[in-house]
């Protein structure tokens, strides 16, 4: 982790706002693989989310607040699917196929893990906001959603949603009525790779799909990712 200081340059406005000189932090995390950027240490919330096959997966909330902005990673582990939907399609009664799913697809776990993105999409569809915008995306090559709210109190909130390696993962800013959109926190998501690397992929990564290859960070350094503390390049050891 490492604390940077910029200037946000988005903020030229002629809305009154908090200094523009932020401190932010550069947080990356092993666990989930991901990294982002906060404006301060993000606290850490063990949680469930209710998939769409009603499976009750283990996630994570990294959250921060600064002023009336609040910024957040929830990190959904649809690894647990297959497993968790399984277990419980053998409590179905019989013949309820919905609930039984079918040879291979128990549970209808692999629906579950298809339809993550688009299920996770509609939640935020669902709330008492009006839905100015949603588009595809990706992140270093991992495609997902972008949604853009303007809330009951004309707050606005700002959502990203991408599925990487069976993992859910939905960044959200809101930020108050006139307040400028939260891009750099937005564009800092990035990911790691298995020793702790910022990963971006050479072409597009969709879940479930083989990975295409991956940029050599040794070969091309830099490309702008955020590496987890402690973690090296391959012959820089």
């Amino acid at each position: 982790m490492r604390v940077m200081p910029f200037i946000l340059a988005v903020l030229v406005t002629s809305v009154s706002t908090p200094s523009l000189a932020q401190e932010w932090i550069e947080f990356a995390n092993r666990v989930d693989r991901f990294t982002c950027l906060f404006p301060s240490q993000p606290k850490i919330t063990e949680t469930t989310y209710p998939s769409a096959q009603k499976a009750d997966l283990p996630a994570r909330v990294y959250s921060a607040a600064q002023g009336q902005s609040r910024y957040s990673v929830t990190v959904v582990d649809y690894t647990q699917a297959e497993r968790i939907l399984t277990e419980k399609a053998k409590t179905c009664p019989a013949g309820a196929e919905p609930c039984l799913g079918g040879p291979g697809n128990a549970g209808h776990w692999k629906d579950d893990i298809r339809g993550a993105l688009i299920y996770a999409s509609w939640q935020f569809m669902q709330r008492d906001a009006k839905l100015t915008s949603y588009n595809w995306h990706n992140v270093d090559q991992v495609e997902g959603d972008q949604l853009q709210l303007t809330n009951a109190d004309k707050s606005r909130t700002f959502v990203g949603i991408y599925m990487h390696e069976n993992k859910l993962y939905i960044i959200e800013g809101t930020v108050p009525a006139g307040y400028p959109e939260p891009g750099l926190f937005q564009q800092s998501l990035g990911w790691l790779d298995e020793n702790g690397i910022g990963l971006r992929y050479q072409s597009l990564y969709t879940n479930g799909w083989p990975a295409p290859p991956r940029v050599n960070r040794t070969a091309q350094p830099g490309q702008g990712r955020i590496d987890a503390p402690g973690a090296t390049l391959p012959g820089q050891r």
